[in-house]
């Protein structure tokens, strides 16, 4: 097994499954609230300072595995040139989203290791400071494209998904662009520190079958191979996991993480052995009464408890409103197996 990612983590937990949780630092923590009411969300990605302090949340208050960069998926959109901004209730907004083929052919090349040298700056300053693990992450090109396309989120892709259909060959330039810079955005991290990977695809879930091999599988396996020398450990994550992991499993990751709409423990019988699973609690578990909590945990757990290459997680990232207590409990939980 490539199990890099759970020496990682290897005598911090006691025989139990490790846990982290996605989205792990956030609106839903009050000392995130109170930097947030002073800063707006992309000074405090730019800013290497605010990037250690808020990474640091999560484990010193709920004493998480591992730390996992503050920061997000759209900084290689906008160091490729397309603008960038974030608008509360919105999300982020792209100031000038792809329309044509001419505007792929007209994007910048990049330097990454200077547009972004603050998340190189944050990882080696985490590493000093740091106790746990460090994990960072990415975007994958087909999310990071749409964003790009759509200017924003969407709830249909319509714009991307209809470019993708009807002129795959500049599609393809843009996953291809995308790509490249995100292999040199991973680089960095790992260059200054980071030690292990989660690439998320998160809107993969849009995709048809075939569509997903071509315009998702393709360019994940190609941030793997972009990767492969450094021996990093990657986890894989796309919405839609429980559809496509078996296509996800065969890139050979160190780990694939799973959505909830799947039984974690059935498919780990068609998941070969040398890839991690990890996963799968629904977030909206984390509104219920905390036995419900408990319940719902103890019971994913008890299915994996053999599993020597299991991570505890949730099957997406935290809500912003989700109680601080329901999170509390949740990891006490995770601990006390």
């Amino acid at each position: 097994m490539n199990d890099l990612l759970l020496q990682a983590l290897q005598g911090r937990n006691a025989g139990r499954p490790p846990i982290w949780l996605m989205r792990q630092a956030g609106r839903y923590m009050p000392e995130y609230r109170a930097l947030r009411a002073k800063h707006s969300f992309l000074e405090m990605c730019r800013n290497p300072e605010l990037a250690v302090e808020i990474t640091q949340l999560p484990v010193r208050v709920f004493e998480m595995d591992a730390a996992i960069l503050f920061s997000d998926i759209l900084v290689v959109a906008e160091a490729l040139g397309v603008g960038l901004r974030f608008e509360d209730k919105l999300g982020p907004i792209i100031e000038r989203p792809l329309r044509n083929a001419q505007d792929v052919d007209q994007l910048p090349q990049v330097e990454v290791s200077e547009k972004l040298d603050y998340v190189g700056q944050a990882v080696r300053q985490l590493r000093t400071c740091l106790k746990a693990p460090l994990i960072g992450f990415c975007g994958a090109p087909f999310t990071v494209a749409s964003y790009m396309i759509e200017g924003g989120s969407s709830r249909d892709l319509k714009r991307t998904k209809q470019w993708m259909l009807r002129d795959p060959a500049s599609f393809h330039r843009l996953l291809s662009k995308i790509a490249d810079c995100t292999i040199a955005y991973l680089r960095l991290q790992i260059e200054s520190g980071i030690q292990a990977i989660q690439i998320f695809d998160s809107w993969a879930h849009f995709l048809g079958h075939m569509q997903f091999r071509e315009f998702s599988l393709a360019y994940l396996e190609k941030l793997l191979q972009g990767v492969h020398a450094s021996k990093i450990p990657v986890v894989l994550y796309c919405r839609g996991s429980s559809v496509f992991a078996q296509q996800m499993a065969a890139l050979n990751p160190a780990a694939i993480s799973l959505d909830w709409q799947v039984d974690i423990t059935q498919l780990r019988q068609t998941i070969p052995a040398t890839v991690a699973l990890q996963g799968n609690l629904d977030p909206d578990i984390l509104y219920a009464e905390p036995f419900v909590i408990r319940q719902e945990a103890t019971r994913i757990l008890r299915g994996m408890r053999r599993d020597k290459g299991y991570i505890f997680n949730l099957g997406h990232g935290v809500h912003p409103d989700t109680p601080t207590d329901a999170v509390k409990i949740l990891v006490e939980c995770v601990k006390s197996s």
